[in-house]
C-alpha cells in the first residue's frame, strides 16, 4: 500500500481495500467562462488529483472519509438525502444521478485524498469521478465517457446547484497525455491535439494562492445569470424567437447582434457577453496555433483570456490578479491565467522547463513580498500533462 488513502483505509477497517480510483484535476489554459453558454474550451488533465481506495458494501450503504476535511458522511444508495452542505454533497449528487440512470444494489466504504491540497483545479469533479468510477465498479455498471461526463454534471448541477457547463468533466474524462483537448461544448464532440513535435518543450506549473477555494461561496452562478440576462435582451432588441429566461443561451445568438446591440445592454451585461464572444474566438485561434506548434502565440492568447476574466468576466480575487500580474512579467511563461471558477484558488501556467527554477523563485519572492500574511499557504506544483479517467 503506497497511498496515504490506502493506508488510512486498512487503519480504519483492518483490512486492506480491494480498488482504488483516481481522477485527475484539470487545467483549462483558454475558454474560461463559457461551457455553461454552450461554449468551446481547451483543456488538460493533470497527474495530480483525487485518489479514493474503496471496498464494496453489499447493504447499500456509502459510507466516506475525506483526509481533507472533518466527519464521516454516510447515506443508502436507495435514500439519498438533500443537500447537507458539506464537502460530501457532490457524492451525494453523484449517487443520485447515476441511480436515476442505472439500477444500484452495491454500495462502498472509502477514503478520499487529494493529491494536492488546493482548490481551483476542479477537484469538485475530479471527486466526484473518482467515486462514480468506484461505485460503477462496484455495481458491474459500465458507462461511456459521454455518460461518465453526464452523470457527473447532472450531480453537480441538478443537485448541488453550481451553475457549472460540462468543461471540468469533459477534460478529466477525455483528456490525453501530451495532447491538447478542443472540446465544443454545444455537441461533445472534440479533438485531442497532439503537441507538435516541433513546438517548444514546456510544464505545466500550479501556483496556489493560499485562497480556499468554493463555488457556492462565490459569485460564480450571478456572473452566469448576467451573461444570461445579456444574451435574452439581445435576443429582444433583435427581434429573434426567445423562450424561458433558463434556455437563453450566448451559443444560439450570432457575434453580429452583440456588435449591433451592445450599447443597449446594462454595462455588466455587455462585459459579460464581451468575455464569452471573444473567448469563443480566443479558442479557435488557440486551437491552431496549438496545432502549427506556436507556443508562444498559444500563451498569448492564453493571458488575454486571463486579461478577460478579469475585465469583462471581473473574476479573481486580489491575490489572484496579481499573481497574474506577476506571471504576466516573468521570463519563461509563456501563458497563464486562473484556475477553476476564478474568485479564489489558483494559477496555472505554461512554462519553459529551462526556466522552472527562476520562474518559480521570481514569481514566489514577488507574490509573498505582497502578501506576506499567506506565505506558508501559498504553493508552486510543478505538473505535466497526462490521461483522464476513461472507462
Amino acid at each position: 500500500m503506497n497511498r496515504l488513502c490506502e493506508q488510512q483505509f486498512h487503519k480504519l477497517y483492518g483490512r486492506d481495500p480491494e480498488g482504488l480510483s483516481f481522477s485527475p484535476y484539470r487545467v483549462c489554459p483558454i475558454g474560461a467562462h463559457s461551457d455553461h453558454n454552450l461554449g468551446k474550451i481547451t483543456g488538460f488533465a493533470i497527474d495530480q488529483g483525487i485518489h479514493i481506495a474503496y471496498r464494496p458494501k453489499e447493504n447499500g450503504v456509502i459510507e466516506l472519509v475525506s483526509l481533507q476535511f472533518p466527519k464521516r458522511a454516510q447515506w443508502h444508495i436507495a435514500a439519498v438525502p438533500n443537500k447537507q452542505n458539506d464537502w460530501a454533497d457532490y457524492l451525494r449528487g453523484a449517487t443520485w444521478a447515476l441511480a436515476k440512470r442505472h439500477p444500484l444494489s452495491v454500495g462502498l466504504c472509502g477514503v478520499i485524498e487529494g493529491s494536492l491540497p488546493i482548490g481551483g483545479l476542479s477537484s469538485s469533479a475530479a471527486v466526484t469521478l473518482a467515486f462514480l468510477s468506484a461505485l460503477v465498479k462496484v455495481n458491474g455498471i459500465r458507462l461511456s465517457s459521454r455518460e461518465l461526463i453526464d452523470t457527473a454534471y447532472d450531480a453537480e448541477k441538478n443537485y448541488v446547484g453550481v451553475n457549472v457547463g460540462k468543461l471540468d468533466q469533459s477534460c478529466e474524462v477525455l483528456g490525453k497525455k501530451d495532447h491538447l483537448l478542443y472540446l465544443d461544448t454545444a455537441d461533445g464532440s472534440y479533438e485531442l491535439i497532439p503537441t507538435n513535435p516541433g513546438m517548444k518543450p514546456y510544464r505545466i506549473a500550479i501556483f496556489f494562492s493560499g485562497l480556499e477555494h468554493s463555488l457556492l461561496g462565490s459569485k460564480y452562478n450571478m456572473r452566469v445569470d448576467e451573461l444570461r440576462a445579456g444574451v435574452y435582451a439581445l435576443q429582444a432588441f433583435a427581434g429573434m424567437e426567445y423562450g424561458k429566461f433558463a434556455e437563453a443561451n450566448a451559443r444560439n445568438v450570432p457575434y453580429e447582434v452583440f456588435l449591433q446591440y451592445q450599447d443597449r445592454l446594462p454595462e455588466p451585461w455587455a462585459k459579460r457577453c464581451e468575455h464569452w464572444y471573444t473567448e469563443f474566438q480566443r479558442v479557435e485561434q488557440g486551437a491552431e496555433a496549438w496545432r502549427r506548434g506556436d507556443l508562444e502565440a498559444f500563451g498569448r492568447l492564453c493571458f488575454k483570456s486571463g486579461r478577460s476574466s478579469i475585465v469583462n468576466w471581473e473574476s479573481g480575487a486580489p491575490e489572484q490578479i496579481r499573481l497574474y500580474e506577476i506571471l504576466r512579467k516573468t521570463d519563461g511563461v509563456y501563458g497563464g491565467r486562473f484556475c477553476g471558477a476564478g474568485f479564489k484558488g489558483c494559477c496555472m501556467a505554461l512554462i519553459d522547463p529551462a526556466f522552472t527554477e527562476s520562474v518559480v523563485r521570481t514569481v514566489s519572492d514577488a507574490y509573498r513580498k505582497d502578501f506576506p500574511h499567506l506565505k506558508d499557504k501559498y504553493a508552486v506544483f510543478i505538473t505535466e500533462s497526462a490521461d483522464g479517467v476513461g472507462v
